[in-house]
């Protein structure tokens, strides 16, 4: 398996991609819905498998010494570290922004614990839909983009309006840290918990799916 993520490091990795774990900076944009940036991690996802298909990378693959599910495990993880990396980044940034910008976002959730929770939720999501239907059919990478892309904005509207309407949300989560930690942090774990279990059932049904797949 390492092996498999060094070659999709090293043949796989779209430059849009790369980029795009940068835009955890999104946080400094002022009144901004930043779960936005969570589509371009599901954009990037789908930068890599449409550049792999041009370059017909998974048949290149599959002629390799591995096992053909170890090929759709090593993709979608490494998709997953690139998803991580822009979680991991945005950290030090709500950090700095909460320290120092003190100006509300008027046009959605704070940048904070919570949000990253609902951000892991997300992409959790994005992956449970993305992978095991690209996998199905790896020729065809535009109609499982679609209904992740889809899913991720209908999560990111349902968030705001929440933000605007739900007790819970405006005056407990949708606050700065370290305001109401606790429940932040509550919203935190579950969505890891989400994430970990929706990208581990998207492993296994990607896996599934393309051991059945013509290439």
């Amino acid at each position: 398996m390492s092996a498999l993520l060094k070659k999709e490091f090293s043949l796989a990795l779209h430059p849009a991609s790369a980029l795009f774990v940068f835009f955890a900076a999104m946080v400094f944009i002022p009144n901004y819905p930043y779960e936005v940036m969570f589509f371009f991690s599901g954009l990037s996802a789908f930068f890599i498998c449409l550049t792999g298909r041009e370059n017909k990378d998974l048949p290149f693959s599959c002629v390799l010494p591995v096992e053909k599910r170890d090929v759709a495990a090593a993709r979608v993880l490494f998709c997953m570290i690139l998803q991580l990396a822009q979680i991991v980044l945005c950290v030090p940034f709500i950090a700095i922004k909460s320290a120092w910008i003190n100006m509300p976002n008027l046009a959605g959730m704070e940048a904070n614990a919570a949000f990253l929770g609902f951000g892991l939720m997300m992409l959790g999501g994005f992956n449970l839909i993305f992978f095991p239907l690209y996998f199905k059919n790896p020729n065809k990478v535009g109609k499982p983009f679609a209904f992740g892309a889809v899913f991720i904005f209908l999560a990111v509207a349902a968030v705001t309006v929440c933000c605007q309407i739900a007790p819970l949300f405006k005056d407990v989560l949708d606050t700065r840290d370290p305001l109401h930690f606790g429940a932040k942090a509550v919203v935190f774990a579950i969505g890891a918990a989400v994430y970990a279990a929706a990208s581990f059932l998207s492993v296994k049904l990607s896996q599934r799916n393309f051991e059945k797949a013509d290439l």
